[in-house]
């Protein structure tokens, strides 16, 4: 038999293993109860950093600017939308440097430069690419912590583009007008001095001088006239009366209202529109795109040749009207630009022939007005057709 002893440490043994394995099992419990608390804990940090990463994102990507965010490290760490298309970046870049990434100097320049001052200002960047160079303004910042150390940088960059493009329309279209008001005003002050000088006594001599300076006086009217029309055109002043208008009417008192000037040059002009067809439009403004572009033929057409005005359907449901003539026509690489204000195929020419240079561009406004495309077919030689197409009535 057991000593009584021996039976008393083996019981006080066997109590205090179960008491050891039961809290064995209550902190495995505990401890495992811990972690399952701290898994969805730091679950629930990282969905509330990526939800908080995700609106960051998404504010900046509603941003028209494009935002380039960099870590201490001097890698980008976010960018946007607007600056992945303004710089056409197709991958990832989270994680390069900027010259990784960007692969252009000059923003390389500006991160150095900035790292320097702490922050730079409408810095100029251009940025080739197969429409043309794109430019861009580019505000700089050396993002600081509470400790006052650098934490990162931030770039914004602002597309300045378009508004390139419009000062340089400005100022070609001042430098134009200046020009085109300069010629007219030389010509007529010269005669008028002249005239002062002493012609005036020579009654011949006089009345051709004034002449001249008739002619010259309604030349700068016409500009004035198709100046104050094309910048209504544009600011969107001029209200379209819209509706059913008669096409082969509206030919016929253009053709009558040009017929002296077409037979001062032996010019034939034929309506071919079939008198059945009526397009949707204001008829005084279509007049006077017809009237353009029929005056045009004339002027720039061979003497003794033929100006005909044609109308069809095409697939559209749209009316396709067309002023043909016979002269010497466009060359190709002048096409795509004779609807442009001021350009003219043959400088000399045209200035003699009276013409603005506003004519094609007010055809192109009102026809665009239609909701309307115009445009030019011509091989050299063989003339030259404007077209340009009408919403059925």
């Amino acid at each position: 038999m057991w000593p009584a002893l021996t039976i008393l440490a083996l019981l006080a043994a066997g109590i205090c293993l179960a008491a050891w394995r039961r809290c064995r099992r209550r902190n495995d419990a505990e401890r495992e109860q811990q972690q399952r608390e701290f898994a969805q804990l730091r679950q629930q940090h990282e969905q509330a950093r990526a939800h908080e990463l995700a609106q960051q994102q998404a504010l900046f990507n509603s941003m028209s600017e494009g935002v380039l965010v960099l870590d201490g490290e001097g890698r980008v760490r976010l960018v946007n939308q607007a600056l992945e298309r303004l710089f056409g970046l197709t991958g990832d870049i989270r994680g390069r440097t900027v010259m990784e990434a960007l692969r252009l100097h000059q923003v390389q320049e500006l991160f150095n430069r900035t790292l320097l001052e702490g922050q730079v200002q409408e810095f100029e960047l251009d940025l080739p690419g197969l429409d043309g160079n794109r430019s861009l303004q580019v505000n700089s910042a050396v993002v600081l912590g509470p400790d006052g150390r650098q934490q990162g940088m931030i770039l914004v960059c602002h597309d300045l583009t378009r508004l390139k493009q419009l000062e340089n329309t400005r100022r070609e279209f001042v430098a134009n007008v200046s020009h085109e008001l300069r010629t007219p005003l030389s010509m007529i002050k010269g005669y008028v001095e002249t005239l002062i000088d002493g012609a005036k006594d020579n009654p011949e001599v006089a009345t051709k001088f004034l002449q001249t300076i008739e002619k010259h006086a309604d030349r700068l009217t016409y500009l004035i006239e198709d100046l104050l029309t094309i910048s209504r055109l544009e600011s969107g002043q001029v209200l379209m009366n819209f509706q059913r208008a008669e096409l082969h009417g509206v030919a016929a008192r253009v053709l009558s209202d040009l017929e002296s000037r077409a037979a001062a040059k032996q010019v034939t002009l034929r309506n071919e529109i079939p008198p059945e067809l009526a397009a949707q439009a204001d008829a005084e403004r279509l007049q006077q795109v017809l009237f353009n572009l029929v005056d045009n033929a004339i002027k720039y057409g061979r003497t003794g040749g033929s100006v005909s005005i044609g109308a069809r359907r095409n697939d559209k449901k749209q009316f396709e009207l067309s002023v043909h003539d016979d002269g010497p026509g466009i060359p190709l690489e002048a096409q795509t630009r004779v609807f442009e204000r001021f350009y003219r195929v043959d400088k000399a020419r045209s200035r003699d022939a009276g013409g603005t240079g506003l004519g094609l561009a007010i055809v192109k406004h009102i026809v665009q007005s239609h909701g309307g495309e115009v445009w030019v077919e011509s091989e050299p030689g063989k003339g030259a057709t404007f077209c340009f197409t009408l919403p059925e009535a």
